[in-house]
């Protein structure tokens, strides 16, 4: 069991890095696109808050696996990281889809119209 355990939690690890890099994409298209941007501040703020939740998560998993399933004393310990975990992939999921509706559209990328 908590081989399967560490599997989990390792491919969450590489989605949140996959998260993570998108989030950075997006940081980088907002930046270019300038404080004109009307909702410039707003999504520097939510890609920040993305980028703050997501490493707490990358940290809180790195202490679950680190943990034993094996050992029943661990098991309250446990069941209290992956609530925090839960809760903030979450929280995160919600902000990433804020993010998507105020996104920004590079306006310099040529029109297929």
């Amino acid at each position: 069991m908590n081989h399967y355990a560490n599997k989990k939690s390792a491919a969450e690890s590489m989605l949140d890095v996959a998260l993570l890099m998108a989030n950075a994409s997006q940081l980088k298209a907002v930046i270019e696109e300038g404080p004109s941007f009307s909702y410039y501040i707003p999504l520097i703020i939510l890609i920040s808050i993305s980028f703050i939740f997501q490493i707490v998560v990358g940290i809180l998993l790195i202490f679950i696996v680190k943990y034993d399933l094996n050992n029943p004393a661990r098991h309250a310990v446990l069941d209290k990281l992956e609530n925090a975990a839960t809760g903030l992939v979450f929280v995160i999921v919600v902000v990433n889809v804020l993010i998507t509706a105020f996104g920004v559209q590079n306006s310099s990328a040529p029109s297929n119209v």
